[in-house]
């Protein structure tokens, strides 16, 4: 069915905008007009599959955030977000406000605290896609195209992957079409996208996230991690709530049973809740550069305060024992998947706040310090490889990069998390434990595990989890380091 292209175009009643000077009103207003807007696209989405022949096209929009400066106001240097270098008018469309809602709290209330200006809330000229319009009313779907006997587009936006980039975070000079500057990292329709994507690789929405992520590339860790919430739910004291699996399962009693998926996605997830989203995220990422940066790109959105990888890796050192620790202080990139957004020439700087609390929780769980610790951990470059099978072709140039950059590990996954975590203004980390040695004769291979190794990837976990403790004690401000910050940045976090 071909509908007439002069169809009149319906949008919600207009709305003004208006002024704040106090954070939480403003994130009310955001949520009113988001309500609004995606309660008018889902009726009328409704309607029409419920009609034969369309009378209108539907539209909406995001509502925005505006902020205009006049001065080059001082503000505490010490902070690396929370204000704007220069004057001028800024703004940012929104989605999801009641997911972001604690996150917009603290980047508006700092706006204006740290100027003494007032944030405009409105409707921006951004339209939203009826797929992400629908997507939080689990009692409508979307039918796949040539379902209906009209096309979707002809009545209703669609997601437009022309608009839909990384370009603010990739640092190449963005304006808006207003010719305002971008306020946040993300636009609303990117955030919107990787909402649905995180839902579709975890099989966990993204409400459940919590804001202090661990990565991991061996399912031990998921085992080890569901003990941990469970010894946790059985804690009166321990300040966590729930457990949840794939599929949304939702575990509050610590002998409960974690019904299995009836698909295991892609990359499995699991969430050791506190309020407020302070607690643990764990996110088995399986094996490879393409899968590690595949998720960092869509966690990104939900601004995490920290990320960490804990893993298994080569290690490329004779002295160095399976079960042995690796504590990265810098990467050797041989991913390729970020070449194109974040060249090798890159710098990927050590987070001192990070690394810190890295040696701190392998201190407080192996009970060994200072010189007695070097015998289980080593800290240095880890070198991170798109080829897992590299032993099998000629070794001489590889090995050669290796000890030029003095290299003391190998896996296919750390570079790649930690120069995402750079890329998106996301605080890093990596510790890993050693599981073969293949330059010096330990394979990976059935029955070569140590019980020294055994007993090491057992607290490997924990040790993830103790870093992520200490982190979240500390101030957001602490952790997010100035180095993660360019010559122009967002004034959002």
């Amino acid at each position: 069915m071909t509908l007439d292209p002069d169809l009149p175009i319906q949008t919600p009643n207009p709305h003004p905008p208006q002024a704040f000077d106090n954070a939480a009103d403003a994130v009310d207003r955001l949520l009113q007009l988001y309500d609004e807007a995606t309660a008018f696209l889902v009726e009328k989405f409704r309607g029409v599959l419920a009609a034969e022949v369309p009378a209108s096209r539907y539209r909406a929009f995001y509502p925005e955030i505006r902020f205009t400066t006049t001065s080059y106001a001082q503000t505490d240097s010490r902070l690396s977000f929370g204000h704007v270098a220069v004057p001028g008018t800024y703004s940012t469309t929104v989605t999801r406000p009641d997911l972001f809602r604690n996150y917009l709290l603290q980047q508006i209330g700092l706006l204006i605290e740290n100027h003494r200006s007032l944030v405009t809330i409105g409707i921006s000229k951004t339209p939203i896609p009826v797929h992400f319009a629908v997507a939080g009313d689990h009692a409508t779907t979307i039918p796949q195209d040539g379902a209906l006997d009209f096309p979707l587009r002809d009545v209703f936006d669609v997601p437009d992957l022309s608009t839909t980039n990384d370009d603010i975070v990739n640092g190449v000079g963005v304006m808006n079409a207003d010719g305002s500057g971008p306020l946040a990292p993300f636009t609303a329709q990117r955030i919107d996208y990787s909402l649905a994507r995180l839902s579709h690789y975890t099989a966990t929405a993204p409400e459940h996230f919590q804001n202090h992520v661990l990565f991991t590339n061996y399912q031990f860790y998921v085992d080890e991690f569901e003990a941990y919430a469970r010894a946790m739910l059985a804690d009166p004291n321990s300040g966590y709530t729930a457990f949840v699996g794939p599929g949304n399962s939702v575990l509050t009693d610590p002998d409960g049973v974690l019904p299995p998926h009836d698909k295991t996605p892609q990359m499995p997830t699991y969430h050791l809740q506190r309020p407020g989203s302070a607690g643990i995220t764990l996110v088995n990422i399986g094996i490879g550069p393409s899968n590690a940066k595949t998720i960092t790109d869509h966690i990104a959105v939900l601004r995490p305060h920290a990320w960490l990888m804990v893993g298994h890796c080569a290690g490329l050192r004779n002295s160095q024992r399976l079960g042995d620790f690796v504590l990265a202080h810098g990467y050797l990139r041989e991913d390729h998947v970020l070449d194109d957004d974040l060249p090798v020439w890159v710098p990927i700087p050590a987070l001192a706040e990070i690394q810190i609390a890295l040696e701190d929780a392998v201190e407080a769980v192996t009970a060994l310090e200072g010189f007695e610790l070097k015998r289980i951990m080593r800290t240095g470059t880890v070198a991170t490889i798109d080829n897992r099978n590299w032993e099998l072709r000629d070794q001489s140039g590889p090995v050669q990069r290796l000890s030029q950059s003095r290299a003391i590990a190998l896996d296919m996954e750390s570079a790649t998390i930690a120069a995402n975590g750079f890329r998106f203004r996301v605080p890093y980390g990596t510790l890993l434990c050693v599981s073969d040695k293949p330059l010096h004769g330990e394979l990976k291979l059935p029955g070569m595990a140590s019980d020294f190794y055994k007993t090491q990837v057992a607290r490997h976990l924990l040790i993830g989890v103790r870093a992520m403790e200490i982190l979240r004690e500390m101030p957001l401000e602490r952790i997010h380091s100035r180095k993660l910050r360019s010559f122009e940045e967002t004034a959002f976090l």
